[in-house]
């Protein structure tokens, strides 16, 4: 793979020793409230018409406050009504580097809250009309091999020197605190969704006065950030993108794929092989009676327990062999595997795969406008990860983290090898020290919603936040990502509940409704 392969490789998912620095200090008297002027929001992030934005100027650096500014962007959907209205509901969509403006766009939130709350996201710094990192492209002498962290942040710090140190969840945590001074109100509820369960976990912990309610929707645990977090997702990832191909299979009346998880997966398997020109390494799943060729039937457990046995090693020596007999070509290049990973955390995202598969619906080529979000994301996550990377690497995984990255092109096994061996941020060392967070001075418990077989944010993270937090939990049944505006009718209604109320008594809830057509639309 080539320089700007390998820095998408470690930049593009969603992912030491002691940190170096301190705490940023709170300047002793804070400044006069601006205003907020609001207006309409760039078309580039793809809000509702109803979406207003406005800019804010905040300190670039918190601990030097009359030092150099920058200006971060407000997005606000006023409640419908306005009379009954409750209070205003901050969100944060995740990532880090997700785009907040289009956040309650994208993401709705149940009618109540609709209804009688303000809704609104602040983009964090870093990102497009937040100041964005501005990063060159990687040259062909850089050494990403064994100076990634290094190479992304100098890539970055020469178009904004200065700049790249202060993105940190802290200090958009504190840009947040400067919008709720701007906003005039006392007290604001929180919203975070995966990274923004940190985010907002942190707000709270800095301005535990200012906070009402706080809702973490799929949780992170700070402590695992970043190697140990992005490690943790791998083996997730994979059966989650097996469940994929079961579902699919259980849908053959729709999509006519195969009858089994495992015939399923070889029409996947041939699609991702013409477009990269190497099989995926990805383990199949288990073969079923119906996967039996005829004329074995009679040595069919036999058959089974075979093929069981070898499924991951053949998939790995299959695309080994393919990968160094075909110079250039890698699983990596292939935009259904690029596509099966990306929305395997979530249900509606997996019909999409199945209308890829059938030809309902072709790869597109992204516009300008996307390409700039996607890259203005990698670049500030590669930032940021590396900026506050506290968890303990292994260096005995450097090797195989090198070779899934640089040689297999492995997307479900390299990220979490990239961050956890150390080699995804070698060459630097966190800016800041890790902010403990906990719920010491919040006058209302927070509530933590997180499914059991979520890949992306696993349950055993949202124990140790709820821990942590003392948050009162809501298990969720299934696997997808993320609960907000999924029309899952009583977990709707308990957040809802939580929100007027400050409490709920629900704790446990079936997973929501699969919203996206089945088919395309002809």
């Amino acid at each position: 793979m080539g320089p700007r392969r390998a820095v998408q490789g470690a930049i593009g998912i969603v992912a030491a020793a002691t940190a170096v620095g301190g705490v940023l200090a709170v300047p002793a008297v804070a400044p006069a409230a601006p205003t907020l002027n609001w207006g309409s929001c760039a078309p580039i992030h793809q809000a509702s018409p109803d979406t207003q934005c406005a800019t804010l100027t905040v300190p670039r650096d918190y601990s030097k406050p009359n030092g150099p500014t920058i200006s971060i962007t407000v997005s606000r959907i006023p409640a419908r009504n306005q009379d009954g209205k409750r209070g205003v509901l901050i969100g944060n969509p995740g990532g880090p580097g997700v785009d907040g403006i289009s956040m309650f766009t994208l993401l709705r939130p149940p009618t109540q809250v609709r209804d009688e709350w303000d809704l609104v996201s602040v983009q964090p710094r870093g990102l497009i009309d937040s100041t964005p990192v501005r990063c060159d492209e990687p040259s062909a002498s850089d050494d990403v091999f064994t100076s990634l962290g290094k190479v992304n942040r100098d890539r970055c710090e020469k178009n904004t020197p200065g700049y790249t140190r202060t993105l940190t969840t802290e200090n958009t945590a504190r840009d947040i605190e400067r919008v709720r001074q701007a906003l005039g109100v006392q007290k604001v509820s929180l919203y975070g969704v995966s990274y923004g369960t940190w985010l907002m976990s942190t707000y709270a912990t800095l301005f535990p006065q200012h906070t009402d309610r706080v809702v973490l929707d799929s949780a992170v645990d700070p402590a695992r950030v970043w190697g140990s977090v992005l490690d943790d997702q791998t083996s997730a990832y994979e059966s989650r993108a097996r469940q994929m191909m079961a579902w699919i299979a259980a849908n053959d009346d729709v999509y006519h794929l195969g009858e089994t998880p495992l015939a399923v997966y070889r029409r996947w398997s041939d699609q991702v092989s013409r477009e990269a020109g190497v099989p995926p390494s990805l383990m199949a799943p288990p073969a079923r009676v119906g996967d039996v060729p005829p004329g074995l039937q009679a040595v069919a457990q036999q058959y089974i327990a075979g093929v069981n046995l070898t499924a991951d090693a053949r998939a790995r020596l299959e695309n080994l062999v393919a990968t160094l007999t075909n110079p250039g070509s890698s699983q990596a290049t292939s935009s259904l595997l690029g596509l099966t990973r990306g929305v395997a955390p979530d249900r509606n995202g997996w019909p999409i795969v199945a209308q890829r598969m059938t030809g309902q619906l072709k790869a597109e080529k992204p516009s300008k406008a996307t390409l700039q979000v996607m890259r203005n994301f990698q670049d500030m996550q590669a930032v940021i990860i590396c900026n506050e990377d506290w968890a303990p690497h292994d260096s005995t995984l450097a090797p195989a983290a090198l070779i899934q990255n640089y040689l297999i092109g492995d997307i479900f096994t390299a990220p979490g090898l990239l961050f956890k061996s150390g080699l995804g941020c070698a060459g630097t060392t966190p800016v800041t020290r890790r902010i403990p967070v906990t719920n010491s001075g919040l006058a209302v418990r927070p509530l933590l919603i997180n499914s059991l077989g979520d890949p992306q944010t696993p349950y055993r993270h949202a124990q140790a936040l709820r821990q942590t937090m003392r948050a009162h939990l809501i298990t969720v049944g299934g696997g997808d990502h993320g609960q907000l505006g999924r029309g899952n009718t009583p977990l709707d209604a308990a957040i809802a509940d939580y929100l007027r109320t400050g409490a709920t008594a629900v704790t446990r809830v079936p997973q929501g409704p699969i919203t996206t057509p089945l088919t395309a639309s002809r």
